[in-house]
């Protein structure tokens, strides 16, 4: 049974840091690429952040700069450290796992965790 589970959300000021953990299970985690995703309401979800199975690393611009993506192998788990949150950083963060094969993607996500950045 595949199970990604996020944890560490919360509300925080701005300015302020969090950091993110994805627990996955039930799937060879060292051969998925892991990302972050997140939704503010009424938004689309939007990529924040990705690492391949070889440790390639993206960012959405918005986020450049102040969050760091990284995973664990040994511990199943991929991590979001968010430093100088701002309120537009306000969204259901989500943990995807993706698998590209040739006969058609292996996907799985998360169930979210909730990030608020208010004073």
């Amino acid at each position: 049974q595949v199970q990604l589970v996020e944890s560490g959300g919360g509300l925080v000021q701005p300015g302020g840091s969090l950091r993110l953990s994805c627990a996955a299970s039930g799937f060879t985690f060292s051969r998925f690429a892991m990302s972050w995703y997140r939704q503010a309401p009424g938004q689309e979800r939007e990529l924040v952040a990705g690492i391949t199975s070889s440790n390639s690393i993206n960012y959405t611009n918005s986020v450049k700069g102040r969050f760091t993506i990284s995973r664990d192998n040994a511990k199943n788990t991929v991590y979001l450290q968010m430093n100088s949150l701002k309120p537009e950083d306000t969204a259901v963060y989500y943990c995807n796992a993706l698998r590209r094969l040739h006969w058609g993607d292996e996907r799985y996500w998360g169930q979210g965790t909730q990030v608020t950045v208010s004073s």
